[in-house]
């Protein structure tokens, strides 16, 4: 299948690596010039602008957008709108609100091109290989025909779920954020007790421990592994707790449909508290966002 990557940033990169490893033709377009250099180094075909990106491509044409939420998507889809020809298909396969997506999928039916918003979770090394997607989309019939094939090769074993009309699939990802958000912080609060308790613990011995065998063994627990064998009580960076948006998302949908979502709140409180005071909580989840997404760490 051929396939145009537009964003070649973390993500970008690494899934334009993977496409290629399964046997699609990418052509690789970003702004950022050295980025579309390291992509036709792996070996996609670079395009120097929009026009060049769909003039390369095979009718339906398929374009992958893997772009920041918001003004940089919008703008995106807006302009694609123009470009592109009815039968095409526009993948949005970054973070987007799911409501953008509703309503980027209302100016490409208009237009009778086909939208799919693309959940991608497993941070960098699944966009490179055995990534998981939730893709939703209007057509199920074009899903199965053009764009199953990809994902199956790009996605771990079952990591990949069409499910349902648009929006659906971004709607799945933001809780899955959500819960992502709840998740790293019982971890972070957990290591912060074993640091203020009594014992002299050797934090990476026990991630790994609880990383085998355990109840709350997981990749998260093997990422916290990963950062304590790097910097072992995490004094190299600061305990600020980034958030790109989609657990406040989840807690805003939540109090909408008047759903108890206390541990979600919480830990999104908790982002929020890290911004003041260093605490050893905030190292943790910082290092953990660092290991799964390459997401930056503030350093002391």
């Amino acid at each position: 299948m051929k396939i145009a990557m537009i964003g070649l940033g973390k993500m970008g990169l690494n899934l334009v690596e993977n496409l290629l490893r399964n046997n699609n033709e990418v052509v690789a377009f970003d702004l950022n010039k050295d980025s579309v250099k390291k992509a036709s180094e792996l070996g996609a075909s670079p395009a120097v602008d929009l026009d060049d990106v769909l003039k390369q491509l095979d009718s339906p044409r398929i374009v992958w957008s893997m772009l920041p939420a918001g003004k940089p998507t919008d703008e995106t889809i807006n302009v694609l709108s123009e470009k592109m020809s009815k039968g095409d298909i526009l993948i949005d396969g970054g973070n987007s609100f799911f409501e953008d997506s509703l309503r980027h999928n209302e100016i490409l039916k208009q237009k009778e091109i086909n939208f799919f918003d693309a959940g991608t979770s497993g941070g960098m090394s699944g966009a490179n290989k055995d990534g998981n997607f939730m893709i939703g989309g209007d057509d199920k019939d074009i899903f199965e025909k053009y764009l199953k094939p990809i994902f199956e090769g790009i996605a771990q074993k079952d990591g990949y779920l069409y499910t349902g009309k648009a929006g659906s699939g971004h709607y799945l990802k933001m809780v899955h954020n959500g819960i992502e958000y709840g998740m790293m912080q019982a971890i972070a609060e957990g290591f912060d007790v074993l640091e203020h308790g009594q014992f002299d613990y050797d934090n990476e011995a026990v991630a790994k421990v609880w990383s085998n065998g355990s109840v709350i063994r997981g990749w998260l627990m093997e990422l916290a592994q990963s950062a304590f064998s790097k910097d072992p009580n995490l004094d190299e960076i600061k305990g600020v707790m980034h958030s790109s948006g989609e657990g406040k998302w989840t807690l805003d949908e939540a109090l909408k449909q008047q759903i108890a979502t206390p541990v979600i709140g919480l830990s999104l409180m908790m982002r929020y508290r890290s911004m003041e005071d260093d605490t050893f909580t905030g190292k943790v989840v910082a290092a953990l966002r660092n290991e799964f997404g390459g997401h930056a760490v503030d350093k002391k």
